[in-house]
């Protein structure tokens, strides 16, 4: 059996949201990035922990307009801003990683634009390497402990938008 070689952690800031607002600072902080615009950004956390929540801050800071709906059934949501394709995936009903294959997902990741992934882990080991993973913790009914963690060099530039 072969084991997966995860990629080293290049670096890491950490956060904690004590309600929305803090989550809409943090998603409004990532959003002014340049690099953000070409980036893969993986969402990690259990059901309700916050990740769509983040992934709708962060693209009203981009300037999306408009309601942002849950890819949940859709499977990936795109949007286009300022000639920057968005693609927001959401993989929580897949029982196989071989259905992001079979759903054709490989030509949008491999396409210019920025890739927001929640469920990331139930199409491994399909995926790229993230630029930036997002781990989203409940400490409480309201707290939430945030962790970002850049897997490239890419992932290095946005978290120094975060104030690490």
């Amino acid at each position: 059996m072969t084991q997966l070689q995860h990629p080293p952690i290049l670096g890491t800031s950490q956060a904690s949201w004590a309600d929305e607002p803090a989550c809409a600072r943090d998603a409004g902080a990532l959003a002014i990035a340049s690099a953000l615009r070409d980036a893969f950004v993986e969402l990690e956390g259990p059901l309700g922990a916050g990740k769509t929540t983040f992934v709708r801050h962060l693209l009203h800071a981009m300037g999306v307009e408009g309601r942002i709906k849950s890819p949940t059934y859709a499977v990936v949501e795109t949007y286009e801003l300022d000639h920057v394709a968005i693609s927001h995936f959401d993989f929580y009903r897949f029982d196989d990683p071989q259905e992001w294959e079979d759903a054709g997902l490989r030509e949008l990741f491999g396409a210019p634009g920025l890739k927001l992934v929640e469920w990331a882990e139930k199409a491994e080991p399909l995926l790229p390497v993230p630029d930036l993973r997002v781990t989203i913790t409940p400490h409480d009914e309201t707290i939430r402990r945030v962790r970002y963690d850049a897997m490239t060099p890419k992932g290095l530039l946005l978290i120094d938008n975060l104030g690490s």
